[in-house]
C-alpha cells in the first residue's frame, strides 16, 4: 500500500508540473506573438513593393493569421494568405505614396489560389497603378494562366531563359464516381429541376450530360475571351494573335514570346536582382534592392474610407461623425445550422451578422461579398430573408466574385444592385436532391440487414439502409419542384423580369458575368471596391466612414485553442498524384455538406474548376 500511495502521489506531482509547465508556454507564447505583432513595419524610402504571386487571395478577412504568423515564426508550414480588400488598397495607395518606387511581382499562384474574378480585382488594380508613372516590373519562370494574366498588366515583363508561358487555354476536367459507387455497393437516387442541373452527375453517370457538357462549353468560351482580350490590350497585340500564338505553340518558350511581344526580355533572376538594386540607389552594395512585401505594407494603409492611403502606422484618417459601412462576407458552400469553420457560410450565422448591421443605426449601409457555389436552399433563404428585411432600412448592395451561383445566387437576388465581374461564374438556378443508400454494401458485402417498425408510412423515408421507393421519391421530387418555383418566382420579382423569362434562362445554367449582365441577372460589372464605392454613393456616405467586416479575426488565444482540439487547417498534397487524391478527397467531402433538413439543394457542378 505505501509503494500505491507513492507511486500515485509521485504521478500526480509529475502530472501537475507538466500543467503548470504547458500554462507557463502557453503565456510565453502569448508574449512572443504580441512582441511579434508590436514590431513596426518600415518602409524606406525609394522601395519597390513586393507582390508575391503565391499568397492566396481569400475574400472574406483571414480570421486565424495571428496563429498562423506565430506557427510560421517557429519553424512551421503556413500558406501565404491575403485579403482582396487588403491587397487591392495596398496597391492604390501605393499609388500615390512617394516612398513607393514601383512594383514587383515573383513567384507563381499556389493551386486554388485565387478565382479569375479576384484575378481581374487585383490586375485592375494593377493597371490603375501604372496611371501613376510608376513602373510594374514582372519576373516569369513558368507562368501559368493566371501568373501570366497578372503579369501582362505590367510596364515590363522578364522571363527566365529557360522559363516558359503555359497559357494554352481553359479546360474542365470532373471526376465521376458512378462506377466506383456501383462497386462499392452505394446506390445514388436523385430528383431535380432544370435540365443544365449538373450537380449530380459525377454521382450518377460516368461522362458529362451533353446539356452539362454546352454550358460548360459556354462559359470556357466567355472566360477565356475575357482573359485573351485583357492580355492583348495591355500588350499592344492585334485582335486574335495570342490565339494563334498558343495554338500553335502550347507552351510559349523565350524566344517565341519575345517575337510575340508576350514579354520584352530574357533575363536571370540575378541580372533582375541587380537592377532592382540599382534603381533603388544600392548598385554595387551587398545588401538586397530597397522593398517591402505587400502585406506588410498593407498594415499600413488605412482600413476605412473611400480613398485608400498610407496612414504611417500613426497618422489615422480624419472621419466624419460614425457613419459605418458593414461588408458582410459569404465565402465557400452554404449550410445549415452555425458554425466557425473558415471557408463555409452557416446559414444561421450570416444571418446574425447581416441582423447585427441591419439593427446597428450608424451602420449606415451594407455590402455582402458572395463568394459560393450555394449549398443548402434553407440556409440560403434564411440568409436571403435578412437581406430582404436590411433592404427595407438602409441600401444592400451585392459584390460577387469568383462564384456566386446557385445558393449564392439564391442570397444575392434581391440586392439593391448586383456587381460581377466578366469572369464571375454565376446563375445556376436550379435545386436538385440527392439520395445515397448502402444497402448492397451492408447487405452483400459486409453481411449487415435491417428490419424495420415504424408507426406511419413515410416515417423511414430519409433511412440510407435502402432506396427510396417510388412513392418517397415523388415526394421529394415534390418538395424540389416547389423549391424551383420558390427559386425562379423570388429570381423574377427582385430582378424585375418576367417569370417565363426567368424559367428559359434558369434550368440550372451557369453563366459568366458578363452573360449574366446582359440577361439581367446582375446590374453592373466591377468588383469589391466598385460595390463599395456605390453603396456609400447610395448611403451619402462621402469619402470618409468606417469599415465594419463581418466575420471578425478571431483573437490568438481563440485560434490556438481551436488548434489544441485538432482544427488544423487542409494542406494541398503536392505533385501529380497528390492533386488527384486531393480533387478526389474534395468530392467526397462535399457529400458531408448535404446537410439541408429537407435534402434539398441548390448548388453548382461540385467540380466546376476552371484551368
Amino acid at each position: 500500500m505505501k509503494n500505491f500511495f507513492t507511486s500515485f502521489f509521485a504521478t500526480l506531482t509529475a502530472l501537475l508540473v507538466f500543467c503548470f509547465g504547458a500554462v507557463v508556454v502557453f503565456f510565453v507564447m502569448l508574449g512572443a506573438l504580441a512582441a511579434m505583432g508590436d514590431k513596426p513595419v518600415t518602409l524606406t524610402k525609394g522601395s519597390y513593393l513586393v507582390m508575391d504571386l503565391g499568397t492566396q487571395i481569400q475574400d472574406a478577412p483571414q480570421q486565424n493569421e495571428e496563429l498562423e504568423e506565430f506557427m510560421a515564426a517557429l519553424g512551421g508550414d503556413a500558406k501565404k494568405r491575403m485579403q482582396l480588400r487588403q491587397m487591392t488598397r495596398a496597391i492604390e495607395a501605393a499609388a500615390t505614396d512617394d516612398d513607393i518606387a514601383g512594383i514587383f511581382l515573383k513567384g507563381q499562384l499556389s493551386p486554388g489560389g485565387a478565382g479569375y474574378a479576384q484575378l481581374r480585382e487585383v490586375r485592375d488594380a494593377l493597371l490603375a497603378f501604372k496611371k501613376s508613372g510608376k513602373p510594374i516590373k514582372a519576373y516569369l519562370s513558368y507562368a501559368l494562366t493566371g501568373e501570366y494574366y497578372l503579369a501582362s498588366a505590367a510596364s515590363h515583363v522578364t522571363i527566365d531563359p529557360y522559363g516558359a508561358i503555359l497559357m494554352p487555354g481553359l479546360a474542365s476536367q470532373p471526376m465521376f464516381f458512378a462506377k466506383a459507387f456501383e462497386k462499392f455497393g452505394v446506390g445514388v437516387q436523385v430528383t431535380r429541376v432544370g435540365k443544365y442541373k449538373s450537380a449530380v452527375e459525377p454521382y450518377t453517370r460516368t461522362d458529362m450530360s451533353p446539356e452539362n457538357r454546352a454550358q460548360i462549353q459556354k462559359l470556357l468560351d466567355d472566360v477565356w475571351g475575357e482573359l485573351v482580350a485583357s492580355v492583348e490590350a495591355s500588350r499592344g497585340l492585334d485582335q486574335g494573335a495570342f490565339q494563334k500564338l498558343v495554338d500553335a505553340e502550347g507552351f510559349v518558350r523565350p524566344v517565341p514570346a519575345i517575337e510575340a511581344k508576350l514579354v520584352d526580355r530574357i533575363g536571370y533572376w540575378d541580372v533582375v536582382l541587380e537592377e532592382l538594386k540599382a534603381d533603388t540607389g544600392r548598385k554595387g552594395e551587398k545588401e538586397t534592392f530597397k522593398q517591402i512585401d505587400l502585406k506588410s505594407y498593407a498594415k499600413l494603409v488605412s482600413h476605412d474610407g473611400l480613398v485608400a492611403r498610407r496612414d504611417g502606422g500613426s497618422k489615422k484618417v480624419e472621419l466624419g461623425g460614425r457613419d459605418k459601412l458593414g461588408i458582410v462576407y459569404a465565402e465557400g458552400t452554404i449550410v445549415d445550422g452555425d458554425g466557425n469553420e473558415e471557408g463555409t457560410v452557416y446559414g444561421d450565422k450570416v444571418a446574425r451578422e447581416i441582423r447585427r448591421l441591419r439593427l446597428d443605426d450608424s451602420v449606415k449601409a451594407v455590402v455582402l461579398r458572395v463568394n459560393s457555389p450555394g449549398g443548402s436552399a434553407s440556409a440560403s433563404e434564411v440568409i436571403q430573408r435578412e437581406v430582404r428585411l436590411t433592404r427595407e432600412k438602409k441600401p444592400v448592395v451585392v459584390s460577387m466574385g469568383h462564384l456566386a451561383a446557385s445558393g449564392g445566387y439564391w442570397i444575392a437576388t434581391y440586392g439593391d444592385r448586383i456587381f460581377a465581374e466578366p469572369t464571375t461564374i454565376t446563375g445556376s438556378i436550379g435545386v436538385f436532391g440527392m439520395f445515397l443508400n448502402f444497402q448492397s454494401l451492408t447487405n452483400e458485402k459486409l453481411g449487415l440487414t435491417f428490419d424495420t417498425v415504424k408507426t406511419g408510412h413515410f416515417a423511414d423515408a430519409a433511412t440510407v439502409v435502402r432506396p427510396k421507393t417510388p412513392e418517397e421519391l415523388a415526394l421529394f421530387q415534390k418538395m424540389v419542384d416547389w423549391i424551383y418555383e420558390e427559386f425562379t418566382g423570388k429570381v423574377a420579382e427582385s430582378r424585375k423580369l418576367d417569370l417565363a423569362q426567368v424559367r428559359e434562362i434558369a434550368q440550372g445554367r451557369v453563366w459568366s458575368g458578363s452573360a449574366a449582365l446582359k440577361l439581367g441577372l446582375v446590374d453592373e460589372l466591377g468588383g469589391l471596391s466598385a460595390a463599395v464605392s456605390y453603396a456609400a454613393q447610395k448611403a451619402n456616405l462621402g469619402d470618409k466612414f468606417r469599415v465594419v467586416e463581418l466575420p471578425r479575426k478571431k483573437m490568438f488565444a481563440e485560434t490556438f485553442s481551436e488548434a489544441l482540439e485538432g482544427k488544423k487547417r487542409e494542406q494541398a498534397v503536392s505533385g501529380p498524384v497528390g492533386l488527384f487524391l486531393q480533387q478526389a478527397a474534395q468530392q467526397i467531402r462535399t457529400l458531408g455538406e448535404f446537410n439541408d433538413p429537407k435534402g434539398v439543394y441548390a448548388r453548382l457542378p461540385f467540380d466546376l474548376a476552371l484551368n
